[in-house]
This record gives structure tokens, sequence and C-alpha cells, in this order.
């Protein structure tokens, strides 16, 4: 800490023009991202030639038969034909604020012209005032932070953090758990993808039963109280495999990638006693949770009298721009630091980044971002239980504030995944102007997952749910409610 003490605060910096293409750029390359040149035929050649293959199972493919996005503002994204599109998946969960906020905008133009990028190795106003911002809004007695890039930057952060400050190696993690796609630590921990598939799989990091009360992993019935049966189990055999000393228990609030699972009331209690037996560290996700999403400021808000000693928060964090943070308890962090913890990123702490997270956490607390994500979770979740009344399709409806989740089934009885018509309700939505993701555990792939931003408006709420309507009339086609049975809903 006393090298800070010693470091000047840098305050601006004068730059000269820069000329143009000083290498000898090739004259049509300027071209190349005016939208008017982005038709269906420039597209393909671009992914076929320039572009890395994606994996044609996952999310990311079939990109070439997407929309081309040339603008954006609030809720709606427009392509290069000017086809405007409803985004109820936020960007990548980053634009929560909507996109180009006003307030975000304004600020990271003023930032530009005096000082867009910095050493971390000295300090800068817009640093300072991120982190006392943030260590005021943090729930006592987490108050500590650190700034990094991406979300999975924050989890590597986390993890490590835990392991020096325990001295412990193992981590443990939801198996329905997403938390990132760097290539060792939190790809290790990503259980609800094939691990094995995309990166060798670090030491000391094993899953626990999901308690996804809908299709209860040890087969209670969710209707009633079960003690929490998947946890207790699953930490008998945590105990068992336990490689070294354990470190951490690391979870999402409410599982985003995985369906949008919401863990039954009382089981982050039970997980903090099981922490506590162990001397491990809970660890909360906050990545798509956090920030005012839920309709609190922080997703394991929800559960009364869990302390988490160290959260992760990034996505919405800038308003749209890249910058995430690990936070924890003076206690954590200083025992960390003393045993050689050290996490950074040589843009972690640019200016601009800091002022444009220091500006979103404004923007929540002023504009009541979860009283507004509340609002809007209401009324979707009326608009489904009134779908659910007609359409066998909907099985469950779940999730909390702008993070829900739709799952489908073929028949409410058998659960059995209605995969199929959950991509045809995509493509249907697509086609109207409605933008989501389908998400789910493993080979499921039939939840939709809508993550509106919070800003977004009560008629286009009403919108977005007459399109999902018609999408459901469209595929159910004679597969309408016949008997009397009910959708879960949380």
């Amino acid at each position: 800490m006393a090298l800070f003490h010693s470091l000047p605060i840098v305050v601006s910096i004068v730059h000269s023009r820069i000329p143009s293409c000083p290498l000898g750029c090739p004259p049509n390359m300027a071209k190349l991202g005016r939208p008017r040149d982005m038709n269906r035929k420039k597209v393909r050649e671009v992914v076929n030639r320039w572009m890395f293959p994606t994996e044609s199972g996952s999310y990311m493919g079939g990109l070439e038969k997407r929309p081309v996005l040339a603008k954006s503002e609030g809720t709606v994204v427009t392509d290069t034909d000017g086809k405007e599109y409803l985004d109820f998946q936020s960007g990548q969960m980053g634009a929560a604020l909507g996109h180009q906020h006003p307030r975000i905008v304004a600020v990271i133009e003023k930032t530009m012209k005096s000082l867009m990028h910095s050493t971390n190795t000295m300090l800068h106003v817009p640093r300072l005032k991120l982190h006392e911002t943030l260590g005021k809004l943090l729930p006592k007695p987490l108050e500590k932070s650190l700034f990094l890039v991406s979300g999975s930057d924050s989890i590597e952060g986390s993890v490590d953090l835990a392991r020096k400050a325990t001295g412990g190696l193992d981590i443990i993690g939801l198996h329905a758990g997403l938390h990132g796609s760097t290539s060792y630590v939190t790809r290790s921990l990503s259980f609800n993808w094939s691990r094995w598939k995309h990166s060798a799989v670090a030491p000391g990091t094993n899953s626990v039963l999901t308690p996804y009360c809908y299709r209860c992993p040890v087969g209670q019935n969710h209707k009633k109280k079960c003690g929490f049966e998947c946890l207790r189990i699953s930490m008998e055999l945590a105990d068992a495999n336990f490689t070294a000393k354990p470190a951490g228990f690391i979870a999402e609030p409410i599982l985003s990638a995985g369906g949008v699972i919401v863990p039954p009331e009382g089981y982050y209690k039970a997980v903090r006693k099981a922490c506590d037996k162990r001397g491990m560290m809970l660890i909360f996700d906050e990545a798509q949770t956090g920030l005012g999403k839920t309709g609190k400021l922080f997703g394991f808000q929800h559960e009364k009298g869990v302390k988490p000693d160290i959260i992760a928060i990034s996505k919405h964090f800038g308003g749209g721009l890249p910058i995430s943070a690990v936070c924890s308890t003076a206690e954590v962090a200083q025992k960390a630091v003393d045993n050689g913890y050290f996490a950074t990123r040589s843009h972690a702490t640019d200016p601009v980044l800091c002022a444009a997270g220091e500006e979103s956490l404004n923007i929540v607390v002023d504009e009541d971002m979860p009283g507004k994500a509340a609002k809007i979770e209401k009324k979707i979740k009326g608009a489904f239980r009134k779908m659910a009344r007609e359409f066998e399709l909907v099985g469950d409806i779940r999730g909390r504030g702008v993070l829900l989740g739709i799952e489908l089934v073929k028949d409410r009885r058998t659960k059995k995944p209605a995969n199929e018509e959950t991509q045809k309700i995509f493509d249907y939505c697509m086609d109207k102007g409605l933008i989501f993701q389908i998400r789910g555990v493993r080979d499921m792939k039939n939840v939709i997952r809508l993550v509106p931003p919070m800003t977004t408006p009560k008629e286009q709420v009403d919108r977005a749910m007459s399109i999902m309507y018609d999408a459901f009339k469209s595929v159910a086609k004679g597969k309408r409610r016949r008997k009397p049975a009910r959708a879960g809903a949380r």
C-alpha cells in the first residue's frame, strides 16, 4: 500500500493530432465499415474469409445469418438495412442501463478530451472517484475493490483472492454455472459448458449439484421443503474429493446461462454455513445479477443474512464499456496481499473506463434502476402467466427483475424439453424484431432468457410481449391447453 502514497496523481495529458494512416493503409480500408457496403453477400465474404469459425452448436453459431447492427439507442438496435429490433438481451448483458445512455456518452466524451489511457502504476481522479463511489455502495463489511477489464478477469481475480486469503486451493461451483471464458480457471469453473472441450482443466476445480427445483437433481418435490438435500450430498462428495485445503465456493445468485435458475430461499444461507465449517470463502459472481438487475442492488441481497466474502462485478458496470471489479473486505484483501496476491491488466484502470463505471453507479442510484427492474419483472411475468393458461409449452416462469427465464416443455407432466419449439419461437421473434437468447442446462436449449434494459419503457415491453404471444400462437398450432394445469412460477 505504501507504493501508491508516493505516486503522482495524473490529471491530464496533451497530445498532437495523429496523421492519417502513416502505414500506407489500402485506400478502400475506410470504406469497409460503412453500413451500405455491408450487404448480405459482403457479410458472408468477410465471415468466411477473415473471421475465425464459430462452433455451430453454440449460441455464437450462425453469425453470418443474423442482422448486422449499425446503431443503438435505449432498448432499440438498428441494422444496416434500417430495421429496428427490441434488444431484450441488453447487448451481451452490458447495456442494462440502455444503449447509449446520454449520461454515459457525455462522461466518456468529457474524459477522452483530457485523459484516455494511463499507466496502472499511477493514480488519477476517475479511478479514485470510482473506488470511493463503489465502496460506499457495497454492503458492509465489503468495501475494498480492484478493477480489471472483463467478467472473466474478475472471476480469475476472485478465485485467486480466495486462494491467497485462505491458503487453500480447491474451488467448487454449481454444475449449471458459467463464470467466463478465459482459458484456465474461469472455463474450468464454467461447468455448463463441456469444459474439457475448451481448455485444460485447472486443478482444484470441481462442481456440485445445482438447486434446479423445476428438475430437482435428487428427485425431491420442489413444492415442499427439501432441506437442501442436493447441497448435503454435494458437500459430502466434495469433502471426499478435495485435492488440498478448500478455498472457496463460487456461485451466481441466479444462474443465468444455465437457464435462469433461481435457487430456493435459504439455499445460500446453507452454503454460507457449509463454507464457514470448512474455512472456505463464499464468492458471488454478480456479473449478470448485480447493480439493480434483479430488483435489488445485488442479487445475493434477496436472501437476508447472507454475507459473501468476495463479489465480482462486470457486464453493465461500465455502462457499455469493459470494466470489472473484485470486491472484498479489508481483512480479506490485506491477508491476500500479504500472501502475494496481485491482479491487474494493461487497461484495467483506464480513466475513460473508470469514469464510465462511476457514472453507471450514479445512474443506478439516481434513476432507481432496481425499482424499474422490479416493475418490468411484474409486467413480463404477468404476460407469460396469461400465455401459460393458453399454451402447454410454458413449463416454468422464473427469474427476478430484468433477468427472466421461461422454460418450454412439450408436456408439463413429463417436462420433456421443447428445444425445437424454442428455436422456432426465437426465429419468429428475430424476424419480427425481438432479440433474446436461448439458454439451458447442457443439451437442453429450451429456456427463453429475457434481459431487457432496465430503462425499457412500458410501451416497448408491451410490444415485445405481443410479438412473443404471436410467436407462441404460430408455433403451438393446435397444441393449446385443453386441461387445467399450472405452469411453475418463481
